[in-house]
């Protein structure tokens, strides 16, 4: 009989248990509600009284800086790898400032400096008595290494470079006076006075480029007349000088 009953209790529409005078129990929560709660589909109705209708929908997240792990150890390094291609030059910089004066080096050695001069008389005057004849000087004034040999009246260059000469003579009265200023066997300057009942100083200079080994003298040169210079003991009239100027290592 229970059976019947309860099968027939369960097919009556829901409006007639109210008509059977049962008692009314309040509706209590078994469980929690899930959190987050879900949201509500497109078509479902929300009412206003709905707790969590207007609550943000949170997406769980997980921070990866909790799962690092330690630092490893520095690891071998590895080839260099090769050059690249040079690339083009960069734009000229800035001009840097001026720096700081630095300190005095020591004091170098002198520049080696090259000396070569003569200065030579005679005190007899001399005739010529040959068509070429060279003169000899009994005076030395200034010889510098011993480069000028009085006995033969030349000056051996041993310091090549440029030479500045002079010859000074006093004529003989009606006699011509013909020299020549000799490099090697070449006449390099004149110097000449016509007779005359007169006698003068005459003189001549020049500049003259010579070489190792090149020799400098003067020499009387006779034409159809007599040739002479003039000269006494006690006074000196007839001189010949030589410097050097400049070496060839500075020319």
């Amino acid at each position: 009989m229970v059976g019947p009953a309860l099968l027939l209790l369960l097919a009556l529409p829901a409006g007639a248990w109210r008509g059977l005078g049962l008692p009314r129990r309040p509706c209590v929560q078994c469980c929690r509600p899930a959190w987050p709660p879900a949201a509500p589909g497109p078509g479902a109705h929300v009412s206003d009284g709905d707790t969590w209708a207007g609550l943000p929908r949170l997406r769980p997240t997980i921070d990866i800086s909790i799962l690092k792990g330690e630092k490893g150890e520095v690891g071998v390094r590895g080839r260099s790898g090769r050059s690249g291609k040079e690339g083009p030059p960069g734009s000229r910089g800035l001009q840097g400032r001026k720096g700081q004066k630095g300190q005095a080096g020591l004091p170098g050695a002198q520049c080696p400096r090259t000396y070569a001069a003569f200065s030579v008389g005679r005190s007899e005057g001399l005739h010529s008595v040959d068509a070429l004849q060279a003169v000899t000087f009994d005076t030395e004034l200034v010889n510098l290494d011993g480069a000028f040999d009085l006995a033969s009246g030349r000056f051996l260059c041993t310091a090549p470079g440029v030479y500045f000469l002079s010859l000074n003579v006093h004529t003989w009265n009606y006699k011509e006076t013909y020299l020549h200023i000799m490099r090697n066997a070449h006449a390099a300057a004149v110097l000449y006075a016509q007779p005359s009942e007169r006698s003068v100083m005459q003189a001549q200079s020049l500049l003259l480029p010579l070489a190792a080994g090149d020799a400098v003298w003067v020499r009387m040169f006779q034409r159809d007349r007599d040739n002479a210079i003039f000269g006494e003991h006690g006074d000196l009239y007839i001189t010949f000088s030589g410097h050097l100027v400049k070496p060839d290592a500075e020319l």
